[in-house]
């Protein structure tokens, strides 16, 4: 099955991929288009401005334009929100390889480790770890990523448990390939689905989670800027500059609903169980 048809032709998934390829265009490209900087000060008379044709979000405190700032801080959360969703998943995916796979032993042991790290709080366990060195965005990813593993992991486990007593991996495992070999070549690709769906699912959530810990200010420090600093430095002036939240705000709320109608979408074409559901 041709999977970029499939989502194509998938309605949830095709309004997904829109909104998040238009932020994304939007943030990446955007800051090439446009001259200034979003740390750049604007004039004093421009402070606070509403939007208007010459700053069509508006300008802030400083007089900058936050239609430039917007774009800039998408590029920040994005990339962010993105890559410590991926270090997540490779992290899950490799721990629920070796749990489901492996001996007995190691399987104890890492899903002990996993149901202790989910016996805390998720957020605890970031503003613990943000807390205890210097705020940077890095940071945020780093921190993101190692506390973000442990539901794909057990994810991947159960797929595992249930794939490594089929008869391909059984016939594998009769003709002496090794255990590496077995799970990168006969079970990774079969788990792959299930690890897109968690992705998919989770980087709305991580957006929304990079943008309270740059709220809390441990995230990007300034000159650079993200859409949760944006929010932070608009909440004490809600009531005169709405915008300076407001708009921020959308635009994160607009990537998590992008990112839930790709994760139905995904669900949709890559889950047995809803392939099972539509054919009934």
């Amino acid at each position: 099955m041709n999977i970029i048809k499939s989502l194509y032709n998938d309605k949830s998934a095709r309004v997904g991929i829109f909104i998040l390829l238009l932020l994304t265009v939007f943030s990446i490209l955007g800051p090439l288009l446009v001259d200034g900087s979003p740390s750049m000060l604007g004039d004093r008379e421009h402070s606070m401005e509403q939007p208007s044709a010459e700053h069509i979000f508006g300008t802030d405190l400083l007089g900058r334009d936050v239609y430039t700032r917007l774009m800039y801080g998408g590029r920040s959360s994005l990339v962010a929100a993105a890559i410590a969703v991926l270090l997540s998943a490779m992290v899950g995916t490799v721990v629920g390889l070796l749990a489901g796979y492996g001996p007995c032993w190691l399987d104890r042991i890492l899903m002990s480790l996993t149901d202790l790290m989910l016996v805390f709080p998720r957020i605890f366990l970031v503003l613990l770890l943000a807390a205890v060195t210097k705020p940077s965005l890095m940071l945020v990813i780093i921190v993101i990523g190692i506390t973000g593993w442990m539901s794909i992991a057990r994810l991947v486990r159960s797929e595992v448990l249930s794939l490594k007593e089929r008869d391909f991996v059984l016939a594998a495992r009769g003709f002496g390939f090794s255990s590496i070999f077995i799970m990168s070549k006969h079970i990774l690709p079969h788990v792959l689905p299930v690890v897109l769906v968690s992705m998919a699912l989770r980087l709305g959530n991580t957006i929304l989670l990079e943008s309270f810990l740059s709220y809390l200010g441990l995230g990007v420090q300034h000159p650079e800027v993200s859409w949760g600093a944006m929010i932070e430095q608009g909440r004490s002036h809600l009531l005169e500059a709405w915008w300076l939240a407001a708009i921020p705000g959308i635009a994160i709320t607009l990537t998590v609903l992008g990112s839930n109608l790709l994760g139905d979408g995904v669900r949709n074409i890559l889950d047995p169980v809803s392939k099972g559901g539509e054919h009934e």
